[in-house]
């Protein structure tokens, strides 16, 4: 021992630290829980009463795991930590959502040079509001303190969800038909992919080809500073989408994340078919505009990075266009028809392609 600090300590690790943190958090995740979940915090594993699923004939389960990338590097720097667990959340359930499956729980994981307590806590607080959002548990999760691997300021967070959908209820190319409309969904902003682009259009030195701004700046065409636009949160689709499979005859639904529109919509096209999109159907948020403009960012660079205004697509039936646009609309979710889907007659199966241009672009 050595000024009363024990090996582990001195190494850098503050284990009292960390349980201050559990201290902080049990509260809003006591919030983010479901009638199926058991016991609570310090368990070793959370735990799911699965006898839920003898409801389901044929019960898939679904899961998936993300993180949010160099938008953390965004939460650092503004020192605001309560909506990055937006992004996370977000992330995962959607990806579930795609298929038609209601996400159940969740587990994180926060990688930090330093546990700060409230800087955890806070973190945590926005992962359980989010799970509040998604209609899922936060079951469990790990903190663990990195000194050396990690700044003393810096974290990453990642985290992973299972969820459930019944057999003949999967949603996926092998619904989908000629003639289904291509209903897209609005993003809150950037969401969570291509910050590294972002960052280094905006934000990079201008040595090194970046326009050298700071994140206090004010942007007249976003209406606020960049560092909050920056920070918008995830827009979570979870509940809008369980809806919309269960009212209309929603065939497939893609998730637009890293690669941008087409190339995650192509991921639930049929071989078979094809989809046109028109770009003229809607105006991206200036944020994508501004990125496109001020680092000279061609537009096909700008749609294999970015999600371009477009944070989720439904293919559906025509006849169910107007219903879907109701229920998305009950969850403040915007929604238009962008395109169709036709068969293939040549062009490459499976493809999207866009056409037109954005309005005032």
């Amino acid at each position: 021992m050595t000024d009363g600090q024990n090996a582990y300590a001195r190494a850098g690790v503050d284990i009292e630290a960390a349980d201050t943190a559990i201290e902080l958090m049990k509260g809003y995740v006591a919030r983010a829980s479901r009638p199926e979940v058991i016991g609570g915090l310090g368990g070793f594993a959370g735990l799911f009463d699965a006898s839920a699923l003898l409801r389901y004939t044929r019960p898939l389960l679904a899961t998936s795991t993300d993180g949010v990338g160099t938008k953390v590097a965004i939460a650092q720097a503004m020192d605001v930590h309560d909506t990055i667990g937006f992004d996370l959340v977000g992330m995962v359930v959607d990806d579930l959502v795609v298929c038609g499956a209601e996400p159940l729980f969740m587990t994180d994981y926060i990688a930090t040079g330093r546990v700060v307590p409230e800087r955890i806590a806070a973190i945590v607080k926005g992962i359980a509001e989010a799970c509040q959002v998604a209609g899922c548990a936060l079951v469990g999760g790990e903190t663990a303190e990195h000194p050396g691997l990690l700044g003393p300021d810096e974290y990453d967070v990642a985290g992973a969800t299972t969820g459930v959908v019944e057999a003949d209820r999967l949603l996926g190319p092998g619904r989908v038909r000629p003639g289904d409309v291509v209903l897209a969904m609005a993003a809150s902003g950037l969401h969570s992919n291509g910050y590294s682009l972002v960052r280094h259009v905006l934000l990079g030195s201008r040595d090194d080809g970046g326009a050298g701004w700071s994140l206090d700046r004010n942007v007249p065409e976003l209406g606020r500073s960049l560092g909050e636009e920056l920070l918008t949160p995830t827009r979570i689709y979870a509940k809008a989408c369980l809806e919309l499979a269960d009212r209309t005859g929603v065939h497939a639904m893609s998730h637009v994340t890293g690669g941008g529109l087409a190339a995650n919509l192509e991921r639930v096209m049929p071989v078979e078919l094809t989809a046109t999109i028109d770009r003229g159907t809607w105006t991206p948020q200036p944020v994508f505009d501004l990125v496109r403009r001020v680092g000279d960012v061609s537009q096909a660079d700008l749609e294999a990075t970015l999600n371009c205004g477009v944070g989720m697509v439904a293919l559906l039936p025509a006849d169910d266009v107007d219903e879907a646009v109701r229920v998305l609309g009950e969850h403040d979710v915007r929604a238009w028809v962008a395109g169709e889907v036709r068969a293939a007659d040549g062009a490459p199966g499976g493809s999207v392609r866009l056409t037109g241009q954005h309005p005032g672009w």
